[in-house]
């Protein structure tokens, strides 16, 4: 009995993103090169945000929350990634994993729903520009803010204190590179298709909802900017919505790929990759 309670204090393990090789020390560099560039980036134009009053918008006031994710996505991630390339093993407490198996779903979630906001921002701003006043208030922009943040936190408590109920067993190397539910569930001794099922669910409407309702939202604002006679507002209009699209299809697209395929279809190596491109890249 003894010896079987001592399995559920030991400390997971992060196998990290490569094995430890001669090259490991170009990545190293990449993913710090990323880490830097993201948090002086983001930074500044939370800055730039904050003291133009020209930028005290709607569309500004969501960027702005989209900034302070990648911060927090980027700090709660990369520095424990790095670690993994200098310390063989990299051990990680089971609070500090539910830590940030929960930090990590937050933002997750809420950049989720901020990129869906976002798009029907833009789908206002284009497409009836003369209620945009109305439809985009700033009491509805503090609202719908606040409604993102704990609509996230709610269903990341949910998961995690779920995850971290489970029982482990067996092995506690973790084959990612940061604790994340797939990776642990396949630790698990018990049975946890019932559980998978749930968080299949829950990411139909975390990530496939919102993404349909951004698609839906870009078609109506593409057919509208097609019919515009000016070239320069043509111009304008996809300028403001190409970056935004462009982050949308990476983060939606290797988050549905992730979350919404069989456990039986993913493999480690190929999880550590797609993770890249909602976690790190975005930022």
């Amino acid at each position: 009995m003894r010896s079987e309670n001592e399995t559920y204090s030991v400390d997971f393990v992060l196998l990290g993103f490569l094995s430890r090789t001669n090259v490991h020390m170009f990545p190293m560099a990449m993913i710090l090169l990323a880490f830097i560039a993201a948090l002086s980036g983001n930074a500044l134009l939370m800055l730039l945000i904050q003291v133009d009053s020209s930028l005290h918008t709607p569309m500004y006031f969501f960027l702005r929350q989209l900034a302070f994710m990648d911060i927090c996505q980027t700090l709660i991630i990369v520095p424990k990634m790095l670690a993994d390339f200098l310390i063989p093993g990299n051990p990680i407490s089971p609070a500090g994993c539910g830590a940030q198996i929960f930090l990590v779903l937050t933002m997750g979630i809420s950049e989720c729903l901020v990129l869906a906001v976002m798009s029907y921002d833009r789908y206002i701003a284009i497409c009836n520009p003369l209620q945009y006043p109305v439809l985009m208030s700033r009491n509805l922009c503090f609202l719908l803010s606040a409604g993102v943040w704990m609509g996230a936190s709610v269903n990341a408590l949910f998961h995690t204190v779920f995850t971290l109920s489970l029982p482990y067993c067996g092995s506690k190397e973790i084959d990612q590179f940061f604790c994340e539910i797939p990776a642990l569930l396949k630790l698990s001794c018990s049975d946890t298709s019932r559980y998978e099922a749930l968080v299949f669910v829950s990411s139909v409407v975390v990530l496939l909802i919102p993404f349909s309702l951004i698609l839906a939202s870009y078609a109506c604002i593409l057919s509208r900017v097609l019919s515009m006679k000016s070239t320069k507002g043509q111009q304008k209009a996809l300028a403001t919505c190409s970056s935004h699209l462009t982050v949308v299809c990476m983060f939606y697209g290797a988050g549905i790929f992730m979350y919404l395929r069989p456990s039986s279809y993913h493999s480690p190596e190929q999880d550590k990759i797609v993770s890249l491109f909602y976690t790190i890249v975005p930022p």
